[in-house]
């Protein structure tokens, strides 16, 4: 091969080598979205959870405040909402901190309070009276913990687990299965990890991902980690399920709001809400994260690999070209270290 065809080829060995199969590497993330959310009478306000819906290709959140859901674009424009009736469910507070998107439309929110999680189908313009839905208990003690119950909670399709994290006192990460039941239904969640005042070098847990619907990770390690939101600290880590630390993107830049939700869609692009209270600022926020370069899907990486194939075979035909013959050429790409 030429030097060009050399230097192209390790360009794709740098960007989607062996070090995207055991991490998403946050430190290769830029903000490439920031987007106002619309107050809608209340609905679209104090935003605190965020879930992508890879069957519509929208997002959902909550407010801190429970009013409702809102079903956004991926780039914050309100497509429709579904309000909260909370009589009869006994929450004091009505604190919707936890969101998470189960396919066909199914939905799980959490009061963080009681870390009571209730299953609902989501309908356009509609009402759902949560005290009639199904239900199941994520916390690891029963009854009303205060302002620093339960923050998040994430779905891992693959074999129907839950991820939960714990805000403060102690903090705590959780998992394992949930069973959805009217008469309350029943938990197999343990807890994993849990720190008194802090935790993976953070002070707070506020939300938190699994890694498994990125379609660039399917089948390696990586789709098994968790980013984990962090308010207090103003960091997203992201962690493996042993408590490993892989990966951190530091917050404090992106605004002054409270970032108190996060979600990643098939492609990698990291999704997080911003609440406006206490901030000054009208409206809560959707901020959007995007690799500098980006995770190739499975079928494009397949597609570049040929493509090399294609340019050493014209790299060596050019080689025995009589020199009367013009040469076929073509324009070099750059490349970037593997650093």
């Amino acid at each position: 091969m030429t030097r060009k065809t050399l230097i192209a080829a390790a360009a794709l060995l740098c960007a989607f080598g062996a070090s995207a199969q055991t991490s998403i590497n946050l430190g290769n993330y830029e903000l490439s979205g920031n987007y106002t959310l619309a107050t809608l009478g209340g609905l679209g306000l104090e935003a605190s959870a965020v879930t992508y819906a890879r069957d519509r290709g929208t997002l959902f959140f909550v407010g801190d405040e429970g009013p409702g859901v809102v079903e956004i674009s991926l780039t914050g424009q309100a497509l429709g909402s579904m309000a909260f009736n909370w009589a009869g469910t006994g929450s004091s507070n009505n604190d919707a901190e936890g969101l998470t998107y189960l396919g066909n439309g199914q939905l799980v929110v959490v009061d963080e309070r009681p870390q009571i999680a209730y299953q609902f189908a989501y309908t356009a313009g509609g009402t759902v009276t949560l005290a009639n839905q199904p239900r199941a208990s994520v916390g690891s003690t029963a009854g009303n913990v205060g302002n620093v119950g339960t923050e998040g909670i994430s779905f891992d399709a693959r074999d129907g687990s839950f991820f939960s994290v714990k805000q403060d006192n102690p903090l705590e990460l959780r998992g394992g299965g949930l069973t959805f039941s009217t008469s309350g239904g029943t938990s197999s969640m343990t807890t994993l990890f849990s720190g008194a005042q802090s935790l993976f070098g953070v002070n707070s847990f506020s939300d938190i991902q699994t890694l498994s619907p990125v379609d660039a990770l399917v089948g390696t390690a990586a789709a098994d980690n968790l980013l984990i939101l962090s308010l207090d600290s103003r960091r997203l880590i992201e962690v493996t399920r042993s408590g490993q630390v892989l990966s951190s993107f530091d917050l404090s830049g992106v605004t002054t709001q409270a970032i108190e939700g996060v979600t990643i869609d098939e492609k990698g692009t990291i999704y997080l809400v911003a609440e406006n209270a206490g901030t000054g600022s009208p409206n809560s926020r959707l901020f959007v994260l995007n690799t500098v370069a980006a995770v190739p899907e499975p079928e494009s990486y397949a597609l570049m690999l040929a493509g090399l194939g294609v340019i050493g075979w014209m790299a060596r035909r050019r080689k025995v070209l009589p020199k009367a013959q013009p040469a076929v050429t073509s324009a070099g790409t750059g490349a970037r270290s593997c650093g």
